[in-house]
């Protein structure tokens, strides 16, 4: 990452957004009333922005904080906090003129130092960030998340309050997309500093900049509210004055309020996919999302046997599995989530399936069960038990114990034992390696192939697995030392192969979910990658 490099930006499909036709409760609609009442499915995990790494801390990062640009419709970047941009011919330096009169909830200035503050603190090995592999390619930032450098000397810059200035070490094809992605969004240092330890842990711990405000979380409860922030410099085009949330993990339960005119949006379960396709409300929501198995080599060091890696993704009944789970979702023969970028007139991914990764990501019974036996003769073993980790939500449950059946079914001499804890608690032990394997998903951050490819490099901290290939890592470092559009596009084709012929990982599918949504809540922006939802400019039809 240290070789300078100009990357061609590789044209992209952005991902299909969803503007939900969905909607608000009925006395909602009668008394004028602008609010809504939403779901999420698991957890939401922290308020911050240095350490979020789930999709529920995402969507409430999104919408009440805001940075240099706001992802609309297709992922389009528009001016948020960034008036003007201007980026240097090699696409190293960039220069971004700050909105004045942009306020936190405390009535604070949003300033340039806001910037500063937070990028330094996310890079600081002090603070824990498990996302700062994000900010690889700014200038220093390998060195000082290795501790080699101070996080003073990163390439960010205030030139006085309304001015700031970033430096790259290489061109980033997709480094606007990154601006729009809550990581990047500024920090007000005097509250992080107030709160100290319980920074990120409630609502009451925090001030906002963006549409909304966030009231009512504890850090524990399921239920909590977005309210309109009266001090947002865009406030007159926020039309919600509220956002009712609330943690469903039961689809049933979900749909049976959404009913009852308690929630205005509900996932729905196999059944509900297939009873409801044809209902008014009906909503497929398109994710750049992979769930995959992940071994655990450093605690289970059998599982660096690639034979045994291979075994029990050929015993997983995809299609079986995704039509367990419902909704529309596809089944994966590769890690990157199809539809993201285009090359040539062409999906990325249909370059990376070869013969042998195909064979490996297709059932096949008799063929698992063989690559198994050789597996256990070259370990010395007669059988295999592990622990399968996953969330408690219902939809990871059904997955959980469909693979468990699938599994222990084709390959006869297996004990696979079942763990589903809530999220927090699951991610970890993720983190902290305290697993056998773990089912799990990854959902891109912006529309490009490195955003799932990165995840299996050593240094990643979402590399739970510990699986580390050389030649897998050397063509992804020479993806982003190369200015030569093409050879980045072969190169992290090459990886993506290594990566489904050794299964290093075991995708299983891409998720696309069914939704019901009442017709009448409108402006609702969907992405696919990144943070999923934008409640700025929503609201409820009369």
């Amino acid at each position: 990452m240290k070789v300078k490099k100009i990357f061609a930006a590789v044209s992209t499909a952005a991902l299909a957004a969803v503007a939900l036709t969905a909607c608000g409760k009925k006395d909602n609609s009668s008394s004028g009333d602008q609010a809504l009442t939403w779901m999420e499915k698991t957890e939401l995990q922290t308020m911050d922005i240095s350490k979020a790494t789930d999709e529920t801390s995402f969507n409430q990062l999104n919408n009440v904080y805001e940075g240099l640009y706001r992802l609309g419709k297709n992922s389009k970047v528009e001016n948020a906090l960034a008036t003007k941009t201007v980026e240097s011919k090699d696409g190293k330096n960039w220069t971004f003129t700050l909105r004045k009169g942009a306020k936190w909830s405390n009535g604070d200035p949003v300033t340039a130092k806001d910037f500063v503050y937070s990028w330094q603190r996310t890079v600081d090995p002090k603070t824990g960030s498990q996302y700062t592999s994000l900010f690889s390619g700014i200038e220093n930032a390998d060195e000082i998340t290795k501790g080699k450098k101070s996080p003073s000397t990163l390439g960010i810059k205030a030139v006085g309050d309304y001015k700031l200035e970033v430096k790259l070490e290489h061109r980033i094809p997709y480094f606007k997309l990154l601006m729009g992605f809550p990581l990047f969004f500024p920090q007000n240092q005097k509250t992080v500093e107030k709160s100290g330890s319980n920074y990120g842990t409630a609502s009451k711990y925090q001030v906002y900049n963006g549409p909304f405000v966030q009231k009512g979380w504890t850090g524990s409860n399921l239920k909590w509210e977005l309210v309109k922030n009266d001090s947002y410099w865009d406030k007159k085009d926020v039309k919600l004055k509220s956002i009712d949330y609330s943690i469903q993990k039961t689809p049933t339960t979900a749909y049976n309020l959404y009913q009852s005119g308690k929630l205005d949006a509900a996932v729905l379960d196999a059944q509900g996919t297939k009873q409801l396709k044809n209902q008014t409300g009906y909503t497929i929501r398109k994710k750049a999302s992979t769930q995959y198995l992940s071994y655990n080599m450093a605690k289970r060091p059998e599982f660096k046997n690639a034979k045994l890696r291979q075994a029990i993704s050929m015993a997983v009944d995809r299609p079986a599995l995704a039509n367990a789970l419902g909704g529309a979702n596809q089944v994966a023969k590769t890690l990157t989530a199809p539809g993201i970028v285009d090359i040539k007139g062409k999906d990325y991914v249909d370059y990376v399936e070869t013969p042998k990764s195909e064979a490996y990501m297709k059932h096949d019974a008799k063929k698992a069960r063989e690559l198994y036996k050789e597996a256990l003769k070259e370990l010395g073993k007669t059988s295999l038990t592990f622990n399968l980790l996953g969330y408690d939500d219902d939809a990871s449950k059904k997955a959980t114990e469909t693979l468990q059946s699938q599994l222990e079914d084709t390959l006869k001499d297996v004990n696979v034992h079942v763990q589903n804890i809530p999220k927090k608690t699951a991610i970890d032990k993720m983190v902290s390696g305290n697993f056998d394997v773990s089912f799990s998903g990854w959902s891109g951050d912006f529309a490009d192939p490195i955003t799932f490819l990165d995840l299996l490099t050593p240094d990643n901290a979402m590399n739970f697995g510990k699986w580390d290939n050389e030649k897998y890592n050397s063509l992804l470092a020479d993806s982003k030392n190369t200015g030569d559009v093409n050879k980045r596009n072969h190169d992290l084709e090459d990886a993506e192969k290594i990566l489904l012929e050794e299964q290093g990982v075991s995708p299983l599918f891409h998720q696309q979910e069914a939704w019901m949504v009442k017709p009448s809540v409108k402006g609702v922006i969907y992405n696919g990658a990144g943070a999923s939802y934008n409640f700025k400019h929503a609201y409820v039809a009369k």
